[in-house]
């Protein structure tokens, strides 16, 4: 059975955040709260745990996962911002529940790429256990919305996603109620915003 961690959401303790993150560095799956509802995580270079989230959601190869980074200086380093305009907005309104898609960079492992296009989808999430997370890792995190296969909706209820995942994941945090929305995601690749999909994020700056 996975572990359980309860952490406070608006003063996460450090140790509860240092053993998450030596979870993640030794190639563990953890559910975790963000912004926008519980997403699954794992090492972003670690194939076998990408394996392992991709058979939880019975996800092909071709779906895409996003790389939830710390800061802007980290997105940097795994997509390419090329125009001072995107730069602006990316600074205005992160951390928050949006998903960019952006051409990556040569730090982006191609098994993580969509298909055909070196894009990734990146993001950085406004809530503070998954930043201490990232803070703790010093890296990203190869994260998926947590949604079982044939729901509609993601799961919300750490203590009910522990019944239900506990032999497939290796750890559940729980931080409280965030949310059932999913980030809305914008296209950044050509340089001009475009909506992908409406989520919990204001979708008019971009537009």
């Amino acid at each position: 059975m996975s572990d359980f961690f309860k952490i406070h959401p608006d003063d996460p303790q450090p140790h509860l955040i240092r053993r998450t993150a030596t979870m993640v560095q030794r190639g563990g799956i953890i559910v975790y709260p963000t912004d926008s509802g519980y997403a699954l995580g794992c090492q972003m270079g670690n194939k076998a745990a990408l394996d392992r989230i991709r058979a939880i959601r019975q996800l092909d190869k071709k779906h895409p996962l996003t790389l939830v980074c710390r800061d802007l200086s980290e997105l940097s380093l795994y997509a390419r911002i090329e125009d001072t305009a995107i730069y602006r907005l990316l600074k205005n309104y992160t951390p928050g529940p949006y998903t960019f898609l952006l051409k990556a960079t040569h730090e982006v492992p191609k098994r993580l790429m969509a298909p055909k296009r070196k894009v990734i989808g990146i993001r950085i999430p406004d809530h503070k256990i998954a930043l201490a997370i990232l803070e703790a890792l010093g890296e990203p995190l190869l994260s998926t919305t947590l949604i079982l296969p044939n729901q509609k909706m993601p799961l919300l209820e750490p203590a009910a996603i522990h019944d239900m995942l506990g032999q497939q994941v290796d750890l559940v945090v729980h931080g409280g109620f965030c949310g059932l929305e999913p980030t809305t995601v914008i296209d950044l690749v050509t340089g001009t915003p475009s909506l992908v999909r409406l989520g919990k994020g204001d979708p008019r700056p971009f537009l």
